[in-house]
């Protein structure tokens, strides 16, 4: 199989999704930090003051990453062989679920943030009741539980694992990674969880848009080749 111009796309997305996870971590951590505002009222007076660097940080780093997860995940749906394995459609399929889950969260946080803004003018009050409805909902679907993208690494780094396709290296530590978000199902183990798997995936994504981008699919796992004697 040829490094397709798919699989170059594949990999420049990948390496987008590695910057686009720094750069919500410094913005939504060292820049606008709303999530350590325990007071309704005062987040929503942050949100108003900070709503056009949010919409951009909700249009980077969840709408268009989960965009480029969509080209990612039909790359590497190319390069692992997809048509021939069910488990790596499976992974294919919880991809694009990821994906739509992100970018929905990302809609429903800026266009909630629109709204609450304008409550926030007349009603305080009741744009910070709103903002807590809007808040958990965008929260369940793109972030709080990475069930969906733990599940996803970890089918497609046992997939790789058995077709080939991607280093082994990359993918036994995909194993780990994936498991750091399947963990966050559970509530005690959900923001250590969260935290290994956001950071382990800067590496993940980035290690996987270098190999995407630089070399040629690894060969299929057990197939040697036949050496065949010339005849007289």
């Amino acid at each position: 199989m040829k490094n397709t111009p798919l699989q170059k796309w594949g990999g420049a997305a990948a390496i987008y999704e590695a910057l686009a996870y720094i750069m919500g971590m410094v913005g939504f951590i060292m820049v606008v930090n709303i999530s350590e505002i325990t007071d309704p009222l005062q987040k929503v007076a942050a949100i108003a003051a900070n709503q056009g660097l949010l919409s951009l940080l909700q249009l980077g780093v969840y709408i268009l990453w989960g965009g480029m997860l969509v080209v990612l995940s039909l790359a590497l749906h190319e390069r692992l062989r997809g048509e021939s394995s069910a488990l790596v459609r499976t992974a294919t399929a919880f991809g694009l679920i990821w994906a739509g889950l992100v970018m929905a969260s990302g809609m429903i946080y800026s266009v909630g943030m629109e709204k609450v803004v304008t409550l926030n003018a007349n009603d305080p009050a009741l744009a910070a009741t709103v903002w807590l409805t809007i808040e958990s909902v965008a929260n369940a679907i793109g972030g709080d539980v990475e069930i969906v993208g733990g599940v996803w690494v970890l089918l497609l780094s046992a997939a790789a694992l058995r077709n080939g396709g991607l280093p082994r290296a990359f993918s036994f530590f995909g194993l780990l990674v994936g498991a750091a978000g399947a963990i966050t199902l559970v509530p005690a183990l959900a923001e250590a969880g969260a935290m290994a798997f956001g950071v382990t995936q800067i590496i993940w994504f980035a290690w996987l848009g270098i190999a995407l981008l630089s070399s040629r699919p690894q060969p299929q796992a057990g197939k040697a080749k036949v050496y065949v004697a010339p005849t007289a």
